[in-house]
């Protein structure tokens, strides 16, 4: 659906993207994260064809964004980050107004605006005036806009900005229903959204690709090997001697908690049942033994930390 090569963005002082190059098949749902002023933005509204590349080539539905611009257009449903939206307007007069720019048949225009409204929460409003409404249902209205020609690919630069958590979960269970029919591209800053909904998450520091891999593979990858928690009571010298001389374990650090010693081991097999095994011989308590996961924004605060090595997948 998207095949990016080599693309660059280039401003006078600064590079803004830099010879990136990525691929989206269709029916996936993609998270693409950065940092404030790491690219993302930009490589959007390439992709929408908004602004042109410096240099690199863009595909969309088999379509080249330069030359194809409106081609392009016709497949690509965009809703930016700050949602324009001409706020003395009704909300079905605008949604009506924008299917006939998206060239909609007139015939299939009120039947399609209703839909959209519908799937976007908007169901009874259509008579409210946009520039009365709050933040978050103006958010819906840009959402609505970006479906009301059905286009094969979503682009949606932080489409819960404003909402409320009951909201952000319906547009969270929208992407994922979306996404039985339509490819999606996703930015946002709420990790745990991309966490749940994408197949595949874009990390783009400083204008590169830094990481383009499934969630749960990038951060085990990350990791160096399994987190073992185990929380033992008994003495923290002799456990952690202990600990340091199972097969495997790379690394502990202890944590004191009120007469327990919370112990993260670094290793590279299971070796819980030997943690186990070793408390029971000792006479140890073992209050907690498990495995602790590194979350998305560990992993996005590690890729994208200031003086960080840049790492690809």
């Amino acid at each position: 659906m998207i095949e990016v090569s080599h693309l660059s963005k280039r401003y006078p002082g600064r590079t803004a993207v830099d010879d990136v190059s990525f691929s989206v098949k269709s029916g996936e749902i993609v998270g693409f994260l950065g940092p404030n002023g790491a690219g993302k933005s930009t490589t959007m509204r390439i992709l929408a064809g908004f602004i042109p590349p410096t240099s690199g080539s863009v595909r969309v539905a088999g379509y080249d964004v330069v030359r194809q611009s409106y081609d392009v257009r016709r497949c690509i449903g965009y809703l930016p980050e700050n949602c324009p939206l001409y706020p003395e307007m009704r909300i079905d007069e605008y949604l009506e107004f924008r299917a006939g720019l998206k060239r909609v048949p007139s015939r299939h225009v009120r039947t399609r605006v209703e839909e959209v409204k519908s799937l976007c929460g908007l169901a009874d409003m259509g008579r409210h005036i946009i520039g009365q409404l709050s933040k978050g249902y103006r958010q819906r209205v840009g959402l609505a806009d970006s479906l009301v020609h059905d286009p094969e690919l979503l682009i949606l630069d932080e489409p819960t900005i404003g909402l409320d958590p009951h909201q952000i979960r319906h547009v969270r269970s929208l992407i994922v229903e979306l996404s039985k029919t339509h490819t999606i591209l996703l930015s946002t800053h709420i990790l745990s959204e991309v966490e749940m909904s994408c197949h595949r998450v874009l990390i783009i520091h400083h204008g590169k690709i830094v990481a383009a891999e499934a969630p749960g593979p990038l951060r085990r990858r990350l990791a160096g090997g399994e987190m073992i928690i185990a929380e033992i009571r008994g003495p923290e010298s002799a456990v952690l001697a202990a600990l340091r001389e199972i097969d495997g374990v790379t690394e502990v650090a202890a944590e004191d908690r009120g007469g327990w010693l919370r112990c993260t081991v670094g290793a590279q097999r299971d070796v819980r049942e030997e943690i186990f095994s070793l408390a029971q011989r000792a006479g140890w308590s073992l209050r907690q033994l498990g495995h602790e996961q590194k979350s998305l924004e560990d992993v996005f605060v590690a890729l994208t930390a200031a003086g960080g090595k840049e790492r690809t997948s």
